[in-house]
């Protein structure tokens, strides 16, 4: 995008309320957490971020306390998971960072903590990046002294003083992030190394990302994850991060590839597939329908790649797991996708006049509804076989074009002769069935639907005159 592009997005989003500001952030964050629109998510929410930054600078110049508790943890930002959602390796949860920079200011390093946030609220309100920055290491490194300090091997007790950090999956968040502040330097290395987007992972890309994780503190078991972690994130299909472990394998077999330390990244593919197909699952629930296809499109990508370029076993634990998000994703759809023949029916079944009450509607939310169930078992079409559901679609969607297709045919015949009390109620479901007819037929098709309801009204009107 060029510079006067990005000036102009940054222009409207500043134009936006705050509510609609943090609205859209939030939904970019969980575009990124699923692997979608990597590209345009990372940029609007870049230009976001540093309107949000600016208007706290200008509304607050007194800095406030938790804008420490944010420096702190901004190195473990692109690694945090909302509450809720099931964490892998490589991902905080982002409700351990309270109870964590809590314990820190209380037990941890409470003297460091007083004379930092004292430092930082006698920063003058403006030109004071270089100095925050270096005020933001000082603090990270003291941090990762503490927790070290708590979580490494040593004389004593240490189970209650970790119980005072919080529970159990707070103390386990309390590694990741002590191991990831003591090798913030090497992450920033890492993410200065990498290209900002892979939109292709082939053998160059491969070749430029292993030169990049070829750092020997981000090698560790613990932290490759975490490395692994910030590729994934600039991939635009994420799944073909198992490619990386494959490469140092030299071989497509699960053992030859689980047996490396690279193995781990096929475990965050299949755990970030599942993540995708529960989000699936989540929208159909909800009848959100916006991003159903750019997730089927993961899904169906993801699942195909790991099938093809991984020789999984059936009974082994990667084999299992896929097997089960295949079923997990062909249950969901295939309950969906069973119920819309019969919302359609029920919009445009010809009902006898007699039946129809005065003031009866078709309720437009109904329709749009609709329209929008039609639509996704024909995106559903596209990855029907991938996904463990290509009876079920096609026989779905013939259904609904023979059924749509007559009743439209039946429905613009029956405006001839309707009666006038039912007439705007007959007219209601033959835009409905138009509309139907453009997500089966296309655009062509539903023109000539509708030039035949108008011709069909108009004659019906000329006649009744001329009687």
């Amino acid at each position: 995008m060029s510079q006067t592009s990005i000036e102009r997005l940054r222009e409207y989003l500043a134009q936006l309320p705050p509510q609609a500001q943090a609205l859209l952030m939030r939904e970019f964050e969980r575009a990124l957490e699923r692997g979608q629109d990597t590209a345009v998510a990372t940029l609007v929410l870049e230009q976001l971020r540093k309107i949000v930054r600016k208007t706290e600078a200008e509304d607050a110049p007194a800095p406030r306390t938790d804008d420490l508790s944010r420096l702190l943890f901004q190195v473990v930002e692109p690694f945090l998971v909302e509450a809720g959602a099931p964490i892998r390796v490589g991902q905080i949860r982002r409700s351990s960072l309270q109870p964590i920079w809590q314990w820190l200011g209380r037990d941890g390093a409470p003297d460091k903590v007083a004379e930092f946030e004292t430092a930082l609220a006698r920063m003058p309100a403006s030109d004071n990046a270089g100095q925050v920055e270096a005020l933001a290491l000082k603090l990270q490194a003291v941090a990762a002294d503490a927790i070290a300090e708590l979580t490494g091997p040593g004389g004593g007790d240490k189970s209650r003083a970790l119980a005072r950090v919080g529970p159990p999956n707070v103390i386990e968040d309390l590694y990741s992030i002590g191991a990831v502040l003591a090798v913030r330097e090497a992450l920033g290395t890492l993410n200065e190394k990498l290209p900002r987007f892979l939109r292709q992972f082939g053998d160059p890309q491969i070749a430029s990302v292993t030169s990049a994780l070829n750092i020997p503190v981000l090698q560790t078991p613990q932290m490759l994850p975490f490395a692994l972690s910030v590729v994934v994130q600039r991939m635009t299909a994420p799944w073909q991060i198992i490619r990386l472990a494959i490469k140092i394998a030299a071989s497509d077999d699960e053992i030859r590839v689980a047996a490396t330390p690279y193995g781990v990244a096929v475990t965050m593919a299949l755990h970030d597939l599942s993540r995708v197909a529960a989000n699936l699952r989540m929208d159909i629930k909800r009848g959100h329908f916006e991003t159903v296809a750019d997730n089927l499109k993961a899904l169906h990508d993801g699942v195909r790649g790991l099938r093809t370029e991984l020789d999984l076993r059936n009974d082994s634990a990667w084999g299992k797991q896929l097997t089960s998000i295949r079923a997990d994703i062909s249950n969901a759809l295939q309950s969906e996708i069973d119920s819309v023949p019969g919302r359609v029916r029920r919009i445009l079944r010809q009902r006898p006049e007699k039946d129809i009450p005065p003031g009866a509607r078709i309720d437009t939310t109904e329709v749009e509804e609709t329209v929008a169930l039609i639509d996704f078992v024909a995106t559903c079409r596209n990855y029907a076989s991938e996904l463990a559901i290509n009876e079920v679609t096609l026989r779905t969607y013939s259904d609904l074009q023979q059924y749509v297709e007559r009743s439209t045919e039946q429905l613009v015949q029956s405006l001839r002769a309707a009666d006038h009390k039912v007439r705007t109620y007959r007219q209601q479901q033959v835009q409905a069935a138009i509309r139907f007819c453009q997500v089966l037929f296309g655009d062509d098709y539903a023109s000539l639907m509708s030039r035949a309801a108008e011709n069909a009204a108009t004659g019906e009107r000329k006649s009744t005159r001329a009687g």
